[in-house]
């Protein structure tokens, strides 16, 4: 019989991938692609355009203004400037047709309309009228990831709701398609 002995060093036992060192935090995370930075910087645009349609909204101010207050500060290096830009201006100089055009969906005045919920129905409408790239689910689920962190108690499901209903008429075709 042949019988062979390792008498290399002892093998250490493997980690399993999910484990962490003991004490809590530590290991390290996996680097984020690209489109996940870019994804993620989106989604910073629209959390800081949907503060600074909150802040027009409370104090009239013009936009141009907002947008050199909220680009010096430090966590706009996180967001997509551009983005930012775009939304909120976008947004301003379109208010009175995304009113009108909601209007219908609402099921109460505007006039009713919480401030972080009108911005953030502004919001998903002009990314649902304007910016057809991205897809409807998307400019959705944002603003209701947003309506959750920031909104009233149920509000994410009144952004819900009426964005969905919005979408229908904004996005039929891609609605329509396969899934």
């Amino acid at each position: 019989m042949d019988v062979r002995i390792d008498v290399s060093e002892p093998r250490k036992p493997q980690a399993q991938d999910n484990a962490r060192p003991a004490g809590g935090r530590g290991g390290k995370r996996p680097r984020s692609t690209p489109e996940q930075r870019a994804r993620h910087a989106r989604s910073v645009a629209r959390r800081r355009a949907m503060q600074a349609l909150y802040s027009w909204q409370m104090t009239g101010a013009n936009p141009k203004d907002i947008l050199a207050e909220f680009r010096e500060d430090e966590e706009h290096a996180k967001a997509d400037a551009e983005y930012f830009r775009e939304l909120l201006i976008g947004v301003t100089r379109d208010r009175e047709t995304l009113d009108a055009r909601m209007e219908p969906y609402l099921g109460r005045p505007l006039e009713q309309l919480d401030p972080v919920e009108h911005a953030l129905l502004w919001l998903g409408q002009w990314e649902l009228a304007e910016r057809i790239e991205v897809p409807y689910r998307v400019a959705i689920n944002e603003a209701v990831d947003l309506a959750k962190r920031f909104g009233a108690e149920q509000s994410h499901r009144y952004i819900n709701g009426v964005l969905d209903r919005l979408s229908a008429d904004l996005r039929a075709p891609e609605r329509s398609g396969p899934r």
